[in-house]
């Protein structure tokens, strides 16, 4: 059992707060273990909307809920959007002790959906995957390889983890979508998904992949926003500074989980994927993964000029602007995008993150910081 109290601890916080806390993430990725650590499933407060039963108590939702006291577990919540007028309702009920922990898989529709209707009265926390803290910041190998997907990574081999991910991506296009209101193929989403694997790492070209399926370009921004309302892919936005330079625009793309991009690779133990052409690109966005998982940023860009000059993150935090470049190098060393950026964008302070196992200054306010560190000792110099 990994212990995951960051995670609990942070919707304590959140319900010490808030009436009604959302806990959204991709399936599969520990909501409802962490729920169970606030709610036995036996409960009468506990309700599975993919649990024919728990459908069958929510048939009239306000007669149902109403009556419940203490927390109340709603889980697979996207299931029913018709619930969230019931829950202002609940929720803005004088001298109640009803609070509502509320989980999705889906995060487009179900954000915006409940915030226009529970405006001012959510607080929405994202989880995903095991992180190298969860873990105990054990060496990345198989971590990076398989995935933070809680089955995938404990797998007892890297053949069962392959037949996991297989079987993750199967369902989600074939069972999931359909169900969320998809009416795209499943055989085009995942030719289209596999392309994006290719991208990873790159800046978005709709053009490319809509002639490589025969599709518009409309259609795979489509496809592109449903995978990330997935959670499946970061669109990283660009930073736009004030410059004379030709900054670039469009979104930087990841698949977020390296263990699916690995699996769309067809890359299925740790030779492969050393002997593999994305191994960079792999682990810089395995990097970045991790980077914005511990800094946990208000804000999240990157930047690039037509020039050549870019680095992977410009995160916003407590008001300081930070800058990221991650690097599977055995010893960064000062490049002129680095310098450019600094100077250019008036960045406080750039963290080189590199696979080695030293910390040691670049330039000033430009230092090299080890993967395995950044839980521990943090990213940045306070």
């Amino acid at each position: 059992m990994i212990e995951r109290s960051a995670s609990i601890q942070a919707i304590r916080n959140a319900l010490a707060r808030s009436r009604i806390v959302a806990l959204v993430g991709p399936r599969q990725c520990g909501k409802t273990t962490l729920a169970r650590e606030f709610l036995a499933e036996e409960s009468a407060n506990y309700f599975d909307l993919e649990d024919p039963v728990s459908l069958m108590r929510l048939a009239e939702p306000m007669t149902a809920l109403g009556a419940l006291e203490g927390l109340v577990v709603i889980d697979e919540v996207q299931r029913r959007p018709d619930l969230f007028p019931v829950l202002r309702v609940l929720a803005d009920r004088r001298q109640t002790t009803t609070q509502f922990l509320i989980l999705g898989s889906a995060s487009g529709d179900l954000l915006r959906q409940s915030s226009e209707t529970l405006a001012g009265r959510m607080e929405t926390l994202v989880l995903r995957g095991f992180n190298l803290g969860e873990l105990g910041n054990p060496p990345c190998g198989t971590h990076w390889l398989r995935g933070g997907f809680p089955l995938s990574y404990l797998a007892a081999n890297d053949t069962d983890s392959v037949a996991w991910r297989k079987n993750f991506i199967q369902t989600l296009l074939e069972r999931d979508f359909p169900q969320w209101g998809v009416r795209v193929p499943a055989a085009a989403l995942w030719r289209f998904w596999t392309m994006l694997a290719h991208y990873h790492g790159q800046t978005w070209n709709a053009a490319e992949p809509a002639r490589a399926l025969g599709v518009g370009e409309a259609t795979t921004r489509r496809h592109l926003d449903l995978l990330t309302d997935a959670f499946m892919v970061r669109q990283l936005q660009p930073w736009h500074a004030n410059l004379r330079k030709r900054q670039v625009k469009a979104p930087k793309i990841y698949i977020r989980d390296s263990g699916l991009l690995h699996q769309l690779l067809g890359i299925r133990n740790e030779r492969e994927l050393q002997m593999h052409p994305k191994l960079g690109a792999s682990w810089e966005g395995y990097a970045v993964e991790e980077v914005l998982a511990a800094v946990a940023p208000d804000e999240a860009y990157f930047w690039a000029t037509h020039q050549g000059a870019e680095i992977d993150l410009v995160l916003r935090k407590n008001g300081r602007l930070l800058g990221v470049e991650c690097k599977r190098t055995d010893a960064p060393r000062l490049t002129p995008s680095l310098r450019i950026a600094l100077a250019d964008l008036a960045l406080e302070h750039i963290a080189v993150i590199y696979p080695g196992a030293k910390r040691y200054t670049i330039a000033p306010r430009i230092e090299a910081v080890p993967l395995a560190e950044i839980w521990e000792n943090g990213v940045f110099q306070r």
